[in-house]
């Protein structure tokens, strides 16, 4: 069912998951309506407004403070999201801003405070949570198919970007740790919850004179022992894959996390009598997810929100506070590490 009226969204930069993903997602939808787009190059603000002819903007204060925008979407790097999160939210605007939110988790606790105060929706777009695929695990991994918890493991991985793709730039937030880290992060929130800590941590960067990590793998645990053993690249070949292991099997999902919307999803299950697919009815994140937002701004009040303010929060933050220690973790390695052989650095 949809909203009962649509609801208008400014989109603030022209991202190529903004312009792939979202604002078609947007525009499809009966709960959204795309009121703006804005560029600081006003040609690309044009070319991305053009198809759902909406209006262009040139400035990202202007957009963030037109009247008839109720929410905004921030799809910028990551460096920029604070100032810009925090600009929308002043201006009484709900918000949803790429992942993550910020790169430091008392700003982003300090972003979410502020729009409990003014009574706004402030999401972090993290889709793959809203598959359905992901609630099956859940129901299997509670029906006890394989037994007590024992492990969890979770990579994503993405080929080389080219030079000069902003996720290479550090002074916008680049670096594989930011921008694919977070979904293996994520993904351990998702299903092992509050309480994890980080073991031990590393971050890698390859030969070709990177100024950002490449790669990286974390080691968390639960507070009973579960162990959570994560991996994240851009310098690899492709891989979006999780694994709960248990005391009596396990359940493997690839394609975890930005699978298309018209695909069937197959979980294997493993266990004494060998290995068994379940295969998923197709399942559209990206809708679920601007739907989600959509209703969720219609629900909100008018007065300041409860503390905090749902689920949605509560593990941005947990995943907040887990990505700054896997970095401070790797960082602290740093200081003991040698040269490696092929020439890695460790950062």
């Amino acid at each position: 069912m949809s909203v009962r009226c649509p609801v208008r969204i400014g989109v603030l930069g022209c991202a190529d998951i903004a312009r792939r993903r979202m604002l078609p997602a947007m525009a499809a939808l009966g709960d959204t309506e795309i009121a703006a787009v804005a560029s600081r190059d006003e040609d690309t603000a044009a070319r991305t407004a053009m198809p759902y002819g909406c209006r262009a903007v040139a400035d990202y204060a202007e957009l963030v403070t037109l009247p008839d925008v109720e929410a905004v979407y921030v799809p910028l790097p990551v460096a920029l999201h604070a100032e810009w999160v925090e600009a929308a939210l002043r201006a009484g605007k709900h918000v949803l801003a790429e992942k993550p939110l910020t790169t430091d988790p008392e700003r982003s606790r300090a972003l979410f405070a502020l729009a409990r105060r003014r009574g706004l929706v402030l999401r972090e777009n993290v889709m793959f949570v809203h598959h359905a695929q992901h609630a099956a695990v859940r129901r299997l991994v509670d029906d006890g198919v394989i037994g007590e918890l024992r492990s969890f493991h979770a990579a994503f991985a993405v080929p080389r970007r080219p030079d000069g793709d902003i996720r290479l730039v550090p002074e916008l937030g680049g670096g594989a740790l930011w921008d694919v880290g977070v979904y293996p992060v994520r993904a351990a929130v998702h299903f092992l919850g509050a309480g994890l800590r980080v073991a031990g941590a590393v971050l890698t960067r390859d030969r070709h004179g990177r100024e950002v990590d490449t790669a990286g793998s974390a080691l968390l645990r639960t507070p009973d022992g579960v162990g959570a053993h994560l991996d994240f690249g851009m310098d690899h070949a492709y891989r979006s894959s999780y694994e709960l292991w248990g005391s009596a099997g396990r359940i493997t999902v690839d394609h975890a996390f930005t699978p298309p919307a018209d695909r069937r999803p197959v979980l294997r299950v493993t266990g004494a009598t060998g290995t068994r697919e379940v295969v998923l009815e197709p399942d559209d994140q990206v809708a679920n997810t601007v739907r989600e937002f959509a209703r969720a701004v219609r629900a909100a009040g008018t007065g300041p929100l409860p503390r905090p303010a749902g689920r949605a929060e509560e593990a941005a933050l947990l995943q907040a506070d887990l990505l700054a220690d896997v970095r401070r973790g790797a960082d602290l390695g740093l200081a003991h590490a040698r040269p490696s052989l092929s020439g890695t650095e460790y950062s």
